[in-house]
């Protein structure tokens, strides 16, 4: 049975302070035995917490590194060489970085695809969704010029690929006009560009530190979603938030960090592309220019439009067009776990985004099957990516026959305990 209680200070002296900075009161209340949600969360909502874990390593580990890294062209890649191999753990903090950007990236897809397929983008959880997708929007931000800072030829050819996107907004009056140049700071990829990403690299965290703290609000409001999709509205549908999920996402944490650590320590550089151990050489073009495996979907995406404009206004998108899905989704029932066929077409979704970053990483003339190119697979799955929002979404979730709901999460949790 939920039970919302208030923090009642154990001293004289914790009374006198939370009676002038509640602080241990909005922890008790946010995360401790005086918040409740729903008793039949699965280890599918482990992930928020995950990531949140993994902004914090990130950042820890950040601040440490940059007291060694060196933001000059010359200096930048052997800095890293030097972090790795003659400070004091540096090639752990290195290893923990490098890898954790993957790790955060990857906890972070399956939170949004979790959110995805149990609707909590759904009334009244709007907003707590769209500030979900600026978490992501910075991430991806992040990430790339933090890719850009140890000045290897894949960081140095992916900033002037991916800046040079933005030439295609040359036509915008006072706007486009030398934009690609004020990103560099000049007229080439440099050192006021490796200067201007590395200031950024290093603030964006803590902007995104203050959208996690507004995300993590926005929940409080409504509370959690669960599985079911139903609000948790009955006296037995909560259980106390502690000790309940904070032994479950403990023990989540735990299996989460054995996986972490088999990359940085038995193979910490496998999702690193050779090339960004070679220092960056701007006469030197590598034969195939990739991103990060996190950023590939959307580069498959650019490169299926032959078109640079449109292929940039593809890529993006094909992210902002996730900022519609709660008046796409007509349904009235959050959950697909009672969507039989919007589930279908979930996964099929979620299969052709990982096709989307196979593509990706290969070259567009390569051949596949049946004759067929990378690019011409790319195009087909790129229709397929926009035809599932505006097409499918709207249209299934509007026309489908769906399943019975259970009339609480109690009765729901009690009926299959009787079936075990």
């Amino acid at each position: 049975m939920s039970s919302d209680k208030k923090y009642v200070p154990s001293s004289p002296t914790a009374k006198w302070v939370e009676d002038r900075l509640p602080l241990m009161g909005l922890i008790y209340s946010s995360l401790g035995s005086g918040f409740s949600a729903p008793r039949n969360l699965n280890y599918m909502w482990n992930f928020g917490v995950l990531a949140g874990f993994m902004l914090v390593v990130q950042i820890v580990t950040g601040i440490v590194l940059a007291m060694h890294y060196v933001p000059h062209i010359d200096f930048a890649f052997d800095s890293v060489q030097h972090i790795r191999r003659d400070v004091n753990y540096g090639w752990l903090l290195q290893a923990i970085h490098a890898n954790g950007a993957s790790m955060f990236f990857m906890v972070v897809y399956v939170h949004i695809l979790r959110g995805f397929y149990f609707g909590s983008y759904k009334s009244p959880r709007e907003i707590l969704w769209f500030l979900g997708i600026i978490i992501y929007l910075i991430m991806m931000a992040t990430g790339f010029m933090g890719y850009v800072l140890p000045w290897g030829q894949m960081s140095f050819w992916g900033a002037k690929v991916i800046t040079n996107l933005f030439s295609a907004f040359d036509f915008i009056p006072f706007i486009g006009d030398g934009i690609v140049e004020w990103l560099w700071g000049g007229f080439a990829v440099g050192q006021p560009t490796l200067n201007r990403f590395y200031s950024l690299h290093y603030l964006l965290p803590f902007v995104l530190v203050g959208v996690v703290i507004l995300h993590i609000w926005a929940l409080h409001i409504p509370g959690s979603t669960n599985p079911l999709g139903i609000d948790a509205d009955g006296p037995y549908d909560k259980i106390p938030f502690h000790p309940y999920y904070t032994a479950k996402d403990a023990f989540g944490l735990g299996v989460f960090v054995i996986f972490y650590s088999i990359f940085v320590f038995y193979m910490p550089d496998f999702l690193g592309h050779p090339d960004n151990y070679i220092k960056a050489d701007p006469l030197i073009t590598p034969a195939h220019i990739v991103p990060e495996w996190y950023y590939l979907p959307f580069y498959a995406i650019l490169r299926a439009i032959p078109d640079k404009l449109l292929g940039v206004i593809a890529m993006f998108s094909s992210i902002l067009i996730l900022f519609a899905l709660p008046w796409l989704d007509g349904a009235r029932i959050r959950s697909m776990r009672f969507r039989p066929l919007s589930q279908f077409f979930f996964w099929i979704f979620v299969v052709n985004t990982l096709f989307l970053g196979y593509l990706g990483q290969l070259s567009p003339d390569d051949i596949l099957v049946f004759g067929w190119t990378a690019l011409t697979f790319a195009q087909i799955s790129t229709f397929i990516y926009f035809a599932h929002f505006l097409l499918i979404i709207p249209l299934v979730s509007r026309m489908e026959t769906t399943k019975s709901v259970p009339i609480s999460i109690a009765a729901a949790v009690l009926d299959a305990n009787k079936k075990v």
